[in-house]
């Protein structure tokens, strides 16, 4: 039985304010950084950190960059290696890429994944890798070439590239920085932040460098121009056909005016302005704050309902607007046709490769009972089928055509918007959103008259004015704040829906959790198929698959359409496509986003496991 508990004294509201989620602390916590009262606690028994890194970028006349890295760790604890994330653009790609350490042995592995080359090195103590490193220092080196990078653009050539990336776990105690140049003429470079130069150089071929420590979450990049003549043959430069140097001056300094604007207004943030904080507060505790329900369950075997994986993906994995459906919903409705029948796999010889080619039929689709959504989803793949047959690893190249990427991103968009509205009657009766409308309202009225209070602050020369720039700005931040806020935070389940979403969650963590699905294995291969689904709705397809190989080691022997399409990369190649459709459909000029402030390339970051 399901209660909800109905009385509350004024004790039992602060029970719960002190007991609020994760996400609502977290903003208490933002505000109170921002009053200057802060605490940071650290691991004491295992923790490294990044003392300095040397970046040595070499830019050749045939348009090839070849980066140079050193990173020296500091180890506290026990470690297994580190790793290293490079972003690359389109058209961009890394080569000939080489490790080396000093005080450890290092063993890299290297990959592909989501757009970026991942580099994972493990780091032993001994010569014969069987020993962790631990209590030391290591200094490690990687060096790679990067081609299209560079940009030749009809009135100059230019290079912007991250020295210090936004996604490395933790901060760099300074950056010491070479950038060697094709010609020693002509040369104009620009370092930002520019907060960060200690010192900077330049002989007319090589530019140094220098930076205080920067902290994670940050970024440091170089903007270097240099004259065309520079550049012989440059094969390995991106060319683009117009005009660059204006936009990229413009763009740079738009970039560096509205980074001094916010860093001003930043650093006297205050308190002038609480309303938008304490109606957070109240909206939380009259509308966020969850029933309580009699369910005590750590997990789930079975699946918790009978809803499409679609609705499921939509309900559950997207919190920040619960309803509405990703692309892991739109890969879990075509396993689930496929598992119906309505979809069949077939894999076929490449003859230019040791692979198989993927390979989906839609002859039986005409004699399908399809909902309005799982139709809108075949309409959004017929189209690229000959005869019926769609060859998967033709899908990328055929939406690299504009009107075909526009097509498919339309009907994506119907079947988002049909899966929204067949799930709309169980997020009515599931899901309270008041809260989280008010606080939307909240967000954008406290955003709006921030903007105000700032200006006014700005146009006075009053001694006072700076109490209303500090408020507007404590104003803007967290607005912005609350409209990045799940959903499910300010809003709250039902009674009903507590319970769905409390059993489908522990359906998930069942599935994430190896040993739990070790430890209970299903009993046929058609409570795998449903796991793979139903894990692919909520994100942990990989996790079941990788059981499931443990299970059933002869998995890709069967003859069955689920696991073809999961062995042989059908994932993969849906998650590709949507991506190539979505930036085909909405191009950016080469130029337009040129020079400004995190724009590079490079970049990325790293860590320790």
């Amino acid at each position: 039985m399901v209660e909800v508990e109905e009385h509350f004294s004024f004790s039992s509201i602060f029970f719960d304010i002190m007991n609020m989620n994760k996400a609502l602390i977290t903003i208490l916590l933002f505000l109170i950084l921002f009053l200057a009262v802060s605490s940071v606690s650290a691991d004491d028994d295992k923790s490294y950190t990044i003392d300095q890194a040397f970046i040595d970028l070499t830019v050749k006349s045939n348009g090839l960059l070849h980066v140079d890295e050193k990173f020296d760790y500091t180890f506290k604890g026990s470690y297994n290696g580190v790793y290293r994330d490079i972003p690359l653009k389109s058209g961009e790609n890394i080569d000939n890429v080489k490790v080396s350490a000093v005080g450890a042995y290092p063993v890299l592995q290297q990959s592909d994944e989501n757009g970026q080359k991942h580099l994972k090195i493990y780091l032993y103590a001994d010569a014969a890798h069987t020993k962790k490193i631990h209590d030391c220092s290591v200094s490690v080196f990687i060096s790679y070439d990067m081609k299209n990078v560079v940009t030749l653009f009809n009135d100059v050539g230019a290079l912007q590239y991250k020295i210090w990336g936004d996604e490395w776990d933790v901060g760099v105690g300074r950056v010491i920085t070479s950038i060697t140049l094709p010609g020693n003429k002509n040369n104009t470079y620009y370092l930002n932040p520019d907060e960060y130069t200690v010192s900077k150089n330049s002989n007319g071929t090589t530019i140094t460098a220098e930076t205080t420590s920067i902290p994670n979450g940050e970024i440091y990049e170089a903007l270097i121009l240099m004259p065309l003549t520079d550049f012989n043959g440059a094969n390995y430069a991106k060319h683009v056909n117009e005009d660059g140097k204006d936009k990229i001056l413009k763009n740079l300094n738009d970039s560096i005016s509205s980074r001094n604007f916010w860093n001003t207004t930043y650093l006297i943030l205050g308190l002038l302005s609480i309303l938008s904080p304490i109606g957070a507060i109240f909206t939380y505790i009259k509308y966020g704050r969850e029933p309580k329900i009699d369910y005590n369950g750590i997990y789930e075997r079975e699946l918790p309902s009978n809803d499409s994986p679609e609705i499921i993906n939509a309900l559950i994995d997207n919190k920040d607007s619960i309803g509405k459906p990703n692309m892991k919903g739109f890969q879990a409705s075509i396993m689930n046709l496929i598992e119906m029948g309505v979809l069949r796999m077939k894999t076929q010889e490449n003859s230019d490769s040791d692979n198989k080619d993927l390979f989906i039929d839609f002859s039986n689709v005409d004699n399908a009972d399809l909902s309005l959504s799982e139709k809108s989803l075949v309409n959004a793949l017929y189209p690229f089928a000959d005869n019926e047959i769609l060859n998967l690893s033709s899908l990328n190249g055929k939406l690299s055509s504009k009107d075909n990427a526009k097509s498919f991103q339309e009907d994506y968009g119907t079947w988002a918007e049909n899966v929204e509205n067949e799930s709309s009657s169980k997020r009515a009766e599931y899901f309270d959103g008041r809260g989280s409308t008010l606080i939307s309202c909240i967000g954008f009225l406290g955003l709006a008259f921030g903007v105000i209070i700032a200006i006014l602050g700005f146009s006075t020369e009053l001694g006072n004015g700076y109490i209303s720039i500090l408020g507007g700005g404590f104003l803007i931040v967290f607005s912005l704040a609350l409209m990045f806020v799940p959903e499910d935070i300010f809003g709250r389940w039902t009674k009903e829906g507590r319970l769905f979403y409390l059993k489908w969650s522990n359906f998930k963590k069942f599935l994430k959790d190896n040993s739990l699905i070790n430890e209970h294995p299903p009993e046929s291969i058609v409570i795998w198929k449903k796991y793979l689904i139903y894990g692919t709705a909520l994100g942990v397809a990989d996790n079941v698959f990788k059981s499931m190989k443990l299970h059933v080691p002869n998995v890709s022997d069967y003859d069955d359409g689920i696991f073809l399409y999961h062995y042989y990369g059908g994932y993969y190649v849906f998650s590709q496509a949507f991506k190539t459709s979505e930036s085909v459909a909405n191009p950016s000029s080469d130029s337009g986003g040129f020079g400004g402030f995190g724009g590079g390339s490079g970049g990325g970051g790293g860590g320790a496991f």
